[in-house]
């Protein structure tokens, strides 16, 4: 029985981070990218706009940076379940 219950905190830790990372997400494409471009619009980044910098770059780097962000969580929570490689 604690065998189950570990496992199930074990993935009940992991779908959190991994909601959590695409909520971030989401918020830095589809909410600053697109729906608060207009908003975004009078602040310039590089000769753009900063809707248009998100839409267009800033997604992808907050993507990359989440990755990382990811692994190094998931490494911490696979040491406290004693799962680690």
């Amino acid at each position: 029985m604690a065998d189950k219950t570990s496992a199930n905190s074990y993935w009940a830790a992991n779908i959190r981070i991994i909601t959590v990372s695409l909520v971030i997400w989401f918020v830095c494409s589809f909410g600053l990218g697109i729906l608060l471009r207009p908003a975004l619009s009078g602040i310039h980044v590089g000769g753009a706009d900063l809707g248009f910098w998100f839409a267009q770059n800033g997604s992808i780097y907050v993507f990359l940076v989440l990755i990382f962000v990811y692994a190094k969580m998931m490494n911490k929570v696979d040491r406290d379940h004693g799962v680690e490689e």
